[in-house]
């Protein structure tokens, strides 16, 4: 992959917290409209990684960054406005989030802090966003309630459609199924599929199953080392470090 095929790439990306050297020497490349999973026991640097490609990880006293992130081949951290670079790339968290206000609010929540007062630009991009999420049947007759009111997966739903309002390039996703249940579950995991026709989605996964079904590439993380990084379906059937093999097939993590 070339640079120029390449969304996200990193080069010798080091982290630390305080003393902790929490991400060592990662290079990786990102392609496009591909869905990358991230696995790797506890604390081995997925979450940390996924927070460096737009910045979270600014908010966290004493981290200190050597090496790049690069987005459209420019540095995330030197060329960029991170509200330009957080609307670019999306983020959805572990836990659903949705904001105390109104199923409609939530979604034009971003786009309004981006300047478009339009009404009906709004409820275009409202029923846009959550059409996308997959979401807009269940909730087109409750969007003046508060979206406090919906299941978990519904809200792990809303959240995605936040992200996608404000048109970004990649979304970042850290674990979004692991507060639900099996049916919301295969519910976000057939959206990310459909998703990645539009979008690079960059997905942390503690689920083994999750990460073979979803995604094309598949980086393997371990003590904050990528140890293999390669096709989905290479890394399940022939990974080349033994490592890999014993986390895949259960011996440890």
């Amino acid at each position: 992959m070339d640079n120029n095929e390449k969304k996200i790439y990193t080069s010798d990306l080091n982290l630390y917290y305080g003393e902790l050297h929490a991400l060592k020497n990662i290079s990786i490349s990102i392609g496009e409209k591909k869905v990358t999973a991230l696995i790797g026991p506890s604390g081995c640097g997925k979450s940390t990684f996924l927070k460096t490609l737009n910045r979270m990880n600014d908010l966290i006293p004493n981290v200190k960054i050597t090496g790049g992130v690069y987005f459209d081949n420019l540095n995330v951290y030197e060329q960029y406005d991170i509200v330009d670079l957080r609307k670019r790339i999306g983020m959805v968290f572990q836990k659903p989030n949705p904001f105390p206000m109104s199923v409609y609010d939530n979604i034009a929540y971003g786009p309004r802090i981006h300047g478009i007062k339009s009404k009906s630009r709004l409820d275009e991009l409202v029923q846009k966003s959550l059409e996308n999420a997959a979401l807009w049947d269940e909730v087109k007759g409750r969007l003046k309630q508060s979206a406090l009111g919906l299941s978990g997966g519904q809200q792990q739903r809303l959240c995605i459609a936040r992200v996608l309002a404000v048109e970004p390039e990649v979304v970042l996703m850290d674990e979004p199924t692991s507060a639900l249940d099996p049916i919301s579950t295969l519910k976000i995991e057939d959206l990310i599929d459909d998703l990645k026709k539009n979008y690079t989605i960059i997905i942390v996964t503690h689920n083994m199953q999750q990460a073979g079904r979803i995604s094309d590439m598949t980086a393997f993380f371990l003590h904050g080392e990528v140890v293999e990084y390669g096709l989905t379906e290479t890394i399940f059937s022939k990974p080349s470090d033994k490592r890999t093999e014993d986390y895949i097939t259960g011996r440890f993590g």
